[in-house]
């Protein structure tokens, strides 16, 4: 039954972006009732950029004649009618349909026969009915004489229903559920498949749709926009049971709609259900209502997001993690970022607004330029604050515990790159404007005086690359509070000064659409990638958190045209400067092939306009092709450090850039997988190809052959940093042999020269790769199995700095790697490697992984489950996961890791569900942990949205296009649209 109606506060102190109500009862008490305050505030709202639905069971003329509201937008209208049958949009030109539910010739006859049986049911209980009326969908039945209800009010909780009543209780039935289930088998009974059986207390309506379906349309129209959860109010009059039936709104509490506000301005006389707030007031107070949104919209007020923990990251409080909470919360279109900082700033704060490949410095000291800091306001500083990274939308909103407290909510557009925004609340005394472009340290500002009140900040060097923003305040004062929004436009260059007269221009066109309209298409961009990114673990909210917090950053790491440096921190923090290393092409590259493939082709486009300075390195090196370096900036030249200081302040000797060459083949690997997701074989065709032949070139001079015809690299570091200056390292040799391999096979298809296509085959299999058969495992380097066979758990519980623990020498002479090695390679390039040699190789590197490197837990997780141990696998997984949300290595305040971030996505895809891209089939073979019940990832394949979700059992894949999968070991299927259903260990298609 419910509780009795309770007196609860009014929804007024939010702001919500879309509003759901209900007509009859809810907005009008009857058909003569004026509608003119009611059209107003939808017209008003619409105006503003909310969305309006208005829930009905009657048809369009009805509601649309008596509401007749014509709104411009940009929000829009919708009328949702005929139980649930049809949707219309409204605007100034009038209602069109744009979506209906429309019954098959079998269907009608099946409602035929099924308001019929329902007749015959309840008359042979003794009841007077009728079938009155055949409309769209439904059939309705008179419970009583239809003349009995002339002159009577709308209201279902008079004498009248009373009476209905009695004569149910008369015929032995004991309410109106009880009709309705009775209507409901009748239905089945005659051949009706899932009928929707409602009563309103004077009728039995039985039908194909109620109004749960159109609910249902518009949480889905709202969810492609972003709009979910706590940003929808839904109002309705009848929650609560009528005459034992459920009342006529308790339809708009879908579960798509579970965490939406709720309220009743009804009587609820028989009690309200939980999740419902009971203000009452009938239409009145849905004027009420509607007309404060329309007032907060006036008068600027911050704007709230969907705080769902699925989706939403608390970023931390404690003061001692200021500078971690600033990359876990940095904001990113691609083009450019903003870290998390608060408004008020401070010492212990580290802001920074940074564009995508716009460097300043020169060789080792270059670094991304810091741009003009754009969020600084006048707060109160010292008190408590909660700030919220919403994942869904990409919005950083801050609220106060205090109800009068600060609240404000920043972007930065995916839609218009070049937009930024911030809005601002709090008590009229504590809120000023401030300093609205700062200087950033050692920056360069220059301030313009016109236009008026426009506020122009640049960095940058005279001659060299730099960042501009513009920016205008607005100020807003009602009552007690005091609003700042602030909308700019930044521009850059990576090589020249940017021009600040464009800004300006732009910033006007920012403006000019409005903070409201900027926020909705920003929301409804991130909804589209997140189409195209979900993941779901069912059993593991935490991981699912991780996950998605992963691809966020992954996400607003690289700008979908151009060419995209992302570096090991990406744009989150000053950690090695914005250098990018084999991080990107490895780590991250993958996950953007698969769910943002223009930005995956970015990044390979960073490495194709650097290959003329590969190339420079190679032949400064005496050798062939095209040398890509270990840390690359603006110009593809190397900038790797060559000294630096160790734990203890010593200075030390940095050999990485010199030595650490597996990043020639990292780069190849990567412009071949991202062909393997997107199938765009004209790039391995064209640019792509030429860079897989310039780096096997380098390989094949590379290559010191013996007197016994054997291949060596000698003289390199593998991705195990602990030890320097080995010969053939089992990873370096392995990649460079897949790349030249794959560099022979291109260029036969593309009619290469034979002679090198033949020395590139014969290069390839002279080079020896480490394989001991008699260990069942690969030997890291030459010389690697005479070390001290330490091992981890001697010493610590991973992950752990060894070289730091017990000293870098005791390290280098011990088996002790600090990431995968020999292991990454079974994750890479699997077919390289000896069958059934994982097995053996994980037990003999995985005790002696320290997992020193950020790089290396993730890819254990996604080696460890595709060998058939998914339990050890979450483990890493988790470590992983923690490693930025807890700070493990203690260096997330330079920026969160995005090897670890596209690691994490990895060992889902790669690992979990066992993905696998290959020659235009999608090879699936999942093992999932015994904690999850269920992992979905989407993605696209071949150009074309992708959905795979696999339990424990089964897998099922949704397409939209006829694609061939490999379940397991099984053949490949053709799998058909929508979705195709397998057991594991068969197929059924």
């Amino acid at each position: 039954m419910g509780s009795p109606p309770r007196a609860t506060p009014s929804p007024d102190g939010s702001t919500f972006e879309s509003i759901v109500f209900g007509w009859d009862g809810t907005a009008v008490c009857d058909r003569q009732a004026d509608t003119s305050i009611i059209r107003s505030h939808v017209e008003a709202l619409c105006a503003a950029g909310v969305n309006v639905f208005v829930i009905s069971g009657t048809d369009l003329g009805e509601v649309d004649g008596q509401l007749a509201a014509r709104p411009a937008g940009p929000g829009r209208l919708h009328l949702c009618t005929d139980r649930g049958s049809e949707v219309f949009e409204v605007d100034g030109a009038g209602a069109r349909p744009i979506w209906c539910r429309t019954a098959t010739a079998d269907e009608e006859a099946a409602l035929d026969r099924a308001a019929d049986a329902t007749v015959a049911v309840l008359s042979a209980k003794g009841l007077v009915c009728r079938v009155v009326s055949k409309g769209l969908n439904r059939r309705k039945v008179d419970l009583i004489p239809e003349q009995t209800w002339a002159g009577r009010p709308r209201s279902r909780t008079d004498a009248l229903l009373v009476a209905v009543t009695k004569r149910l209780h008369a015929a032995g039935i004991a309410d109106h559920a009880e009709v309705v289930a009775l209507a409901a088998d009748a239905a089945m009974d005659a051949g009706l498949v899932h009928p929707r059986v409602t009563s309103d207390g004077k009728h039995v309506e039985i039908g194909l749709t109620d109004t749960s379906d159109s609910v249902r349309w518009a949480a889905a129209w709202l969810a492609d926009r972003g709009i979910t959860g706590s940003l929808v109010l839904v109002a309705g009059a009848e929650f609560g049971p009528v005459g034992g039936a459920p009342g006529r709104d308790s339809m708009m509490m879908i579960l798509e709609l579970a965490r939406s506000r709720v309220v009743s301005v009804g009587v609820e006389a028989a009690g309200v259900p939980a999740g419902v707030e009971h203000v009452g007031g009938g239409p009145d107070q849905l004027a009420s209502l509607l007309h404060a949104q329309v007032t907060r919209r006036s008068q600027l007020r911050v704007p709230d997001i969907d705080d769902d923990p699925a989706w939403v990251l608390t970023l931390p409080e404690d003061e001692a993690l200021v500078r971690v909470a600033e990359a876990l919360g940095t904001l990113g279109n691609g083009w450019a970022a903003l870290r998390a900082s608060r408004e008020e700033g401070g010492p212990e704060t580290s802001p920074l607004f940074v564009a995508n490949g716009v460097y300043t410095g020169s060789g080792p000291i270059q670094h991304l330029l810091e741009g003009p800091e754009w969020t600084q306001l006048m707060v109160p500083t010292g008190r408590p604050d909660r700030r919220l990274l919403d994942l869904r939308t990409g919005m950083l909103t801050r609220t106060s515990s205090r109800p009068t407290g600060l609240k404000s909510i920043r972007f930065l557009s995916v839609v218009r790159p070049w937009a930024i925004a911030l809005r601002a609340e709090h008590e009229a005394a504590d809120l000023g404007a401030g300093t609205a472009i700062a200087d950033p340290d050692g920056g360069e500002k220059l301030d313009h005086g016109r236009p008026a009140s426009v506020v122009i900040g640049r960095t940058g060097q005279d001659g060299a690359g730099g960042i501009v923003v513009a920016t205008r305040d607005r100020d807003h004062v009602s009552g007690d509070v005091h609003v700042v929004e602030r909308l700019g436009a930044w521009g850059a260059d990576p090589r020249n000064p940017p021009v600040a007269a464009t800004a300006i221009e732009q910033q006007a066109q920012v403006e000019s659409i409005g903070f409201d309209q900027l926020a909705a298409e920003h929301r409804a961009a991130w909804a589209r990638r997140w189409a195209d990114a979900t993941v779901t673990i069912d059993g593991d909210e935490q991981s699912q958190l991780a996950a998605r917090f992963a691809l966020f950053h992954l996400l607003a790491a690289a700008p979908d045209a151009g060419d995209a440096a992302v570096g090991a921190r990406g744009m989150t923090g000053p950690a090695y400067g914005g250098h990018v290393f084999w991080d990107a092409d490895v780590f991250v590259l993958p996950v953007l092939a698969a769910v943002q493939p223009a930005a995956a082709r970015a990044m390979l486009e960073y490495r194709i306009r650097r290959l003329p300075a590969a190339r420079a390195a190679a032949a400064g090196e005496g050798e062939a092709g095209a040398r890509f370096p270990w840390e690359s900036a603006r110009d593809g030249t190397d900038v790797t450090p060559v000294s630096g200081t160790d734990a203890r302040g010593r200075e030390i000797e940095i050999r990485t850039g010199a030595l650490e060459q597996h990043i020639v083949a990292d780069v190849a690997w990567a412009a071949s997988e991202y062909e393997a997701w997107t199938g765009d074989t004209e790039f391995l065709a064209g640019p792509g190809g030429e860079l897989v032949a310039e780096t096997a070139r380098y390989w094949s001079s590379r290559i010191e052959v013996d007197s016994d015809g054997h291949g060596h690299l000698r003289g390199v570091i593998g991705p195990d940093e602990y030890h320097e200056l080995v010969d053939d390292n089992a990873f370096t040799n392995v990649m460079a042999r897949w790349n030249l391999r794959r560099a022979a096979q291109l260029a036969e298809h593309r009619g290469g020269a034979p002679d090198e296509v033949a020395h590139w085959r014969r290069m390839a299999e002279r080079l020896v790769d480490g394989w001991d058969p008699g260990r069942g495992a690969y030997e890291q380097f030459a010389g690697y199995w005479d070390l001290e066979p330490l091992l981890v758990a001697k010493f610590a519980d991973p992950p752990v700095a060894a070289d730091v623990l017990l000293g870098a020498d005791r390290v280098k002479g011990s088996q002790i790697i600090k990431q995968a090695d020999v292991v990454m390679l079974h994750h890479l390039v699997p077919d390289e490697l000896e069958p059934g040699s994982l097995a053996g190789d994980l037990a003999f590197y995985g005790p002696r992984t320290a997992h020193g490197s950020s790089l290396s837990p993730a890819i254990h997780a996604a080696v460890l489950a595709r060998a058939g141990q998914p339990d050890r696998a979450l483990e890493l997984f988790r470590m992983a996961a923690e490693l930025d949300f807890h700070d493990l290595t203690g260096t997330t305040a330079g920026g969160v890791h995005l090897a670890t971030l596209g690691g994490l996505w990895q060992a889902l895809a790669y690992g979990f569900l066992g993905l696998r891209p290959r020659a235009g089939v999608i090879r699936i073979d999942p093992h999932l942990p015994s904690a999850w019940h269920a992992l979905t990832l989407s993605f696209r394949f071949g150009g074309y949205p992708v959905t795979v979700r696999a339990d424990q059992d089964s897998v099922t894949v949704r397409c939209d296009e006829a694609m061939m999968v490999q379940i397991g070991g099984d053949a490949p299927v053709t799998c058909q649209p929508p979705e195709g259903n397998f057991s594991l260990g068969r197929s059924e298609p």
